[in-house]
C-alpha cells in the first residue's frame, strides 16, 4: 500500500516540475515493462495487477491533483519476457516512442537493474516495488524510488531464530550446518550475501553452497547432497518458481531437514499448491495483511488484502 501512495506522490512531484506536459494532457501516461512471459510470469502478473488496482483506486478517487487540476492515470504495458536486455529496450521504447514521463518498475532486481540506467539517462522517475537488491540503492541513482526492505535483510531473522533455538537441535549455534541454494541473479545473490554475513556472526558452517539451475525447475543435485550431508538448515532463494520447485522436490525426494527457509512463499502460493508439504517452512515477506498502517485510499492492510482478493480471486 505504501508504494501506491508513493506512486501518486512521485507523479505529482514530477508534474510540478514539468508544467508544459501537465498543461497539455488530462491523462498521465505511465510506462511499465513487466514479465508476462518467461520464468517470472507469476510475479509479473502480480505486479501488473497491483499497478492496475492502484490506478483504478486513484482514478476513482479523482486522480492526481496538481495545483487546481486533477489528472487521471493510465498505464502502457509491454512484456519484458523476463529478460533484462528486453526490459531495457522496452524502457527506451516507452520513453522515446510512447512519450512516457514516469515509469513503474518491472519485477525482480535484475530487471530493475537493467531498466534503471535508461530512466537515469533520460531523467525519468521510476517507482518500483519489486527490486530489493541493495546494489540498486548504493550506486547514486537519483530517479529510482522504492518502499521495501533490501534483500540482504530477507532471511536474517530465520538465521537468528536457528541460532537462538540451536539447543533444541542438540547443538551450539556454531555447530549448526547450513545448506544454501540460490538463483544466480542480483536479488538472490544479495540474499545469499546477507545470510552468509548473519551466519558468520554465529559461527555456523556452510556445507552446501549451490546455484539453482537457470530455469529454476530442478534442484535434485542439491537435495541429493542434502540427504547425504544432513544439514540442520536449508535456505533457498529463487523467486516464485524456485520456491515452488523447492517445496515440491523436497516432498517428492523425502528430504528431511529440521529447518527450511525460503523467499517468495506467498507469491508462489506454496500453501495453496502443496498443502501439508509446505508446513513449518520459514518464509520471508515484504508485506502482510496484519500490518498496522493504513491510508485514506485503501484503508487498512487487511482492507487492501480483501480488495485484492475480491478483484482477482
Amino acid at each position: 500500500m505504501l508504494h501506491y501512495a508513493t506512486l501518486a506522490g512521485v507523479v505529482a512531484a514530477g508534474l510540478a516540475v514539468t508544467p508544459a506536459y501537465a498543461q497539455s494532457q488530462d491523462t498521465i501516461l505511465l510506462g511499465a515493462a513487466v514479465s508476462l512471459t518467461g520464468k517470472y510470469t507469476t510475479n509479473g502478473e502480480h505486479t501488473q495487477r497491483g499497478y492496475d488496482l492502484a490506478v483504478k483506486k486513484i482514478n476513482e478517487a479523482g486522480g492526481v491533483k496538481v495545483g487546481d487540476k486533477s489528472y487521471k492515470l493510465q498505464i502502457k504495458y509491454y512484456d519484458d519476457e523476463s529478460t533484462p536486455a528486453r526490459g531495457a529496450e522496452l524502457a527506451e521504447r516507452l520513453i522515446h516512442q510512447d512519450g512516457v514521463k514516469f515509469m513503474l518498475g518491472p519485477y525482480s532486481s535484475g530487471m530493475t537493474k537493467a531498466i534503471a540506467p535508461v530512466t537515469e539517462e533520460h531523467k525519468v522517475p521510476m517507482v518500483e516495488a519489486n527490486g530489493a537488491s541493495r546494489s540498486l540503492f548504493t550506486n547514486g541513482w537519483k530517479y529510482i524510488f522504492a518502499t521495501l526492505s533490501t534483500s540482504e535483510q530477507y532471511l536474517a531473522s530465520a538465521v537468528a531464530l536457528v541460532a537462538e533455538k540451536a539447543k533444541d537441535l542438540g547443538k551450539e549455534a556454531r555447530e549448526v550446518k547450513v545448506a544454501l541454494a540460490f538463483e544466480n541473479d542480483p536479488f538472490s545473490q544479495d540474499v545469499r550475501a546477507g545470510v552468509l554475513e548473519d551466519m558468520k556472526k554465529f559461527g555456523m558452517e556452510v556445507v552446501i553452497d549451490d546455484q539453482l539451475p537457470r530455469e529454476l525447475n530442478d534442484m535434485t543435485a542439491t537435495l541429493t547432497k542434502a540427504k547425504a550431508l544432513k544439514p540442520d538448515m536449508l535456505i533457498v532463494s529463487g523467486h516464485s518458481k524456485g520456491a515452488a520447485t523447492a517445496i515440491r522436490q523436497i516432498s517428492e525426494l523425502k528430504v528431511k531437514v529440521p529447518v527450511l527457509a525460503l523467499t517468495h512463499c506467498d507469491a508462489a502460493d506454496v500453501i495453496g499448491q502443496f498443502g501439508e508439504a509446505a508446513e513449518y517452512t520459514l518464509c520471508a515477506t515484504q508485506w502482510a495483511p496484519t500490518l498496522a498502517y493504513s491510508d485514506d485510499l485503501f484503508g487498512s492492510a487487511a482492507d487492501f488484502a480483501k480488495l485484492f482478493e475480491e478483484t482477482y480471486g
